[in-house]
């Protein structure tokens, strides 16, 4: 009995055994000084990141716990750290391990050797500005810490390879055949052992390192609607064993019909998603990730765009088990750096390594508005086509894509790089007006028929504590935002070419350089709030749209109570054929149609509003107040000026703000006025302002607009707007 107790203790010993290192840590920002007592996952930033100034702490942080001579028990030692921004170095009891430059994916470096009776593990990580690895210009905090959890992992002598770009040591690539229905997978393994025992689908191959199986009659991955996975599973002599579910499913693009999955068209429809929730930060839990799913499967969407950066495997987990459509990218954005070439190749080669095996990702992402801040030059194209190498080198299974700034010239030739390409694009927003969408789609799809096409970002910020009745671009109102997303649906489901459309963003989001719609540190073009806990109206657009299991209605305008009008606008967005509405229990009429239902209702005191669909119902209230609630609006100052320039005397021989941007600029006195100004303004947009300033398609869209539809879009107060008419008017043409 004796010896049966003890050899099987030696076989647990020598199984995979797999320690998550929470608790015990001791942080602080010198080595010397590490006094506070957190757990993992942490970043430093969860607070000061999220709160404006553009002035969280970016620098190095230290890491420490002592290991028990129970966690480090087994014949090799590994550490696992998933997430450490943005660059890491690993000691063990003093002496230096590794160093990991990248905070977004996975890395790993053997103990074993470094092992004494007793063990002190500090890790020190640096969020710090610097000029080879990115991101280091975006419009998003770069959080720091160790913010997706430490493992220790023991495994026996013979093992699956651990640490070579954080392999997880088996790779799955399945070929379909769908005019058979049969699929041919093949499974490769990394190892030190002479065979390996590979199943997959009940069939077991001792090999050396790769097997082949066949699948009959395969079910397929299909997306939202029945995403199967398979399980491939490996195992040593040794004991040691890997394994990884995958899926069956065949992708591919068309020019003219966009998107197919498994050989038939299926538009992608969705949003993007940071990682970051409000205090909180990126230290996210397993939880606040399927909390953030069923949010994404209650709007409907098929597809995320997961930006900027690779995420935690745990959430490509649930993009597999819930069938969305995953764009991944590493976070090559905004600024490229002549330093950053082979930690834009290291990052890439990690990301794919980590994640091949999952079936919801259907194209790498080479870089993110890379042109913004940069001009296109042969190192910047020669660093594109050697991503793109890598990517078809490393997989030849799926396509390439990058996603262009919106002041991308489409002749460009960084856009003949990526095998499809997609657009972010804020005309109605930024610049411009909502029409400017349609327009530049059109002449792209035009101008390049055999080009696949995507919308990549489109967005506009909202706070629900601001609207508007008559709502327009730069308001921040819910009401802007609503009839922005609005206009998009209709552009969209207008050009079926258009392979893939992801909104900006799903959730607002932490940047810090941002003071903006009532709003410290925040980008609000989330159609969830940071916290998740208020849905935004323009969401309910898109669930109408998108999600057709369960019937609902929406009244939009639910936290507009108070309004003055004599007359207003009721609006309410179904999945349902027909809305009915009542005011105050009365049946007021009834519509037939599609998403957004309209209805005007005389605004005669306080009014019970409800909307009924089939089977589904929704209820508000509003009231008739004698002046506009001032609390609704963003700038108040800047509300009166709509059309005060239409009664005034505009002497036309003179510069005015009713002049384009490029009319002025092209005198050198008003010119030089107008760019003083701008300049002063610009410090208030972030970093994606200070980024697009010099970009010279982005001057000439800027030049095409009109001084008024400029400042108002920036916010200007009534006096500036008038002080500026009054110095341009004396100034001749």
């Amino acid at each position: 009995m004796r010896f049966l107790k003890k050899h099987c203790m030696k076989e647990i010993r020598k199984m995979r055994n797999v320690t998550a290192l929470t608790d015990g840590w001791r942080f602080g920002k010198r080595r010397d000084e590490m006094t506070d007592c957190v757990t993992l996952p942490h970043t430093w930033n969860a607070l000061d990141g999220q709160d404006g100034g553009n002035d969280y702490y970016r620098g190095t942080c230290w890491y420490a716990r002592e290991l028990s001579g129970a966690e480090t028990a087994g014949e090799r030692l590994f550490l696992e750290v998933n997430g450490a921004a943005m660059t890491a170095e690993v000691y063990l009891n003093g002496k230096k391990l590794t160093r990991h430059e990248g905070g977004y994916s996975c890395f790993r470096v053997e103990l074993t050797q470094a092992l004494e009776q007793n063990n002190l593990l500090e890790i020190s990580v640096s969020n710090e500005d610097n000029t080879s690895v990115y991101p280091q210009k975006a419009d998003f905090t770069f959080y720091g810490g160790l913010y997706r959890g430490v493992n220790l992992i023991s495994v026996p002598a013979e093992h699956f390879e651990l640490l070579k770009d954080g392999t997880p040591g088996i790779k799955v690539t399945p070929v379909v055949h769908l005019e058979t229905m049969r699929a041919t997978v093949t499974v490769e393994t990394w190892h030190n052992a002479p065979s390996v025992d590979i199943t997959v689908n009940g069939e077991t191959k001792r090999v050396e390192r790769c097997a082949q199986f066949e699948i009959d009659h395969v079910h397929l991955w299909d997306g939202v609607d029945d995403p199967y996975l398979y399980t491939a599973v490996a195992k040593l002599p040794s004991g040691d064993e890997v394994s990884t579910r995958f899926g069956c499913r065949v992708f591919h693009c068309n020019p003219e019909k966009g998107f197919f999955l498994n050989g038939r068209s299926y538009p992608l429809r969705g949003v993007s998603r940071h990682q970051d929730l409000k205090g909180k930060g990126n230290a996210l839990s397993y939880e606040d990730h399927a909390a953030d799913m069923a949010i994404i499967r209650e709007l409907g969407a098929n597809t995320l765009r997961l930006a900027h950066y690779q995420h935690a495997q745990a959430f490509y987990d649930l993009c597999d088990e819930n069938g969305i459509v995953v764009w991944a990218e590493i976070p090559y954005i905004t600024m490229h750096m002549q330093n950053g070439r082979q930690n834009t190749l290291n990052q890439m080669r990690e990301l794919i390594t980590q994640c091949y095996n999952h079936p919801c990702i259907a194209v790498w992402g080479l870089s993110n508005e890379i042109t913004a801040a940069s001009p296109v030059n042969e190192d910047l194209l020669e660093n594109h086509r050697l991503l793109h190498e890598l990517c078809h080198q490393m997989d030849p299974t799926r396509l390439t894509t990058m996603a262009d700034v919106f002041m991308l010239e489409i002749d460009s030739p960084i856009l003949e790089i990526p095998d499809i390409n997609s657009y972010n694009l804020y005309f109605g927003w930024y610049l411009g007006e909502l029409e400017q969408t349609d327009e530049f789609f059109d002449e792209y799809h035009a101008k390049y028929p055999n080009r696949v096409i995507g919308f990549s970002e489109y967005g506009a910020d909202a706070n629900p504590a601001y609207h508007s009745s008559h709502p327009e671009k730069g308001d921040y109102s819910e009401e802007y935002q609503a009839l922005y997303h609005e206009h998009m649906l209709r552009m969209i489901e207008q050009r079926p070419y258009l392979w893939a459309t992801h909104v900006w963003n799903l959730f607002d989001f932490a940047a810090d350089g941002r003071d903006e719609g009532g709003k410290h540190g925040e980008n609000q073009k989330g159609l969830v709030t940071f916290d998740r806990s208020l849905r935004k109206d323009a969401f309910y657009l898109y669930k109408a749209a998108w999600n057709k299991k369960a019937p609902f209605v929406h009244l939009c305008g639910k936290r507009y109570t108070n309004r003055c009008e004599a007359e207003t606008e009721i609006k309410v967005y179904s999945n349902t054929d027909e809305v009915t509405l009542y005011v105050d229990g009365t049946k007021l009429a009834t519509q037939k149609g599609r998403t957004v239902f309209t209805f005007q209702i005389p605004l005669l005191g306080e009014h019970l509003i409800r909307a009924e669909g089939e089977g589904c119902s929704d209820t508000m209230v509003i009231r008739r107040v004698s002046e506009p609630d001032e609390s609704y609006i963003f700038n108040k100052a800047a509300a009166s000026v709509t059309n005060w320039f239409d009664a005034d005397e505009i002497d036309q021989s003179c510069f005015s703000i009713n002049d384009t941007l490029g009319e002025i600029r092209a005198h050198p006195q008003a010119g030089a006025i107008v760019d003083a100004m701008m300049a002063k303004g610009a410090s208030e947009r972030g970093d994606v302002a200070d980024a697009v300033k010099d970009n010279p398609a982005l001057q000439r869209m800027m030049g095409r607009m009109t001084m008024l539809s400029l400042l108002k879009q920036g916010g200007a107060d009534e006096e500036s707007i008038k002080q500026l008419n009054r110095i341009l008017q004396g100034i001749k043409k």
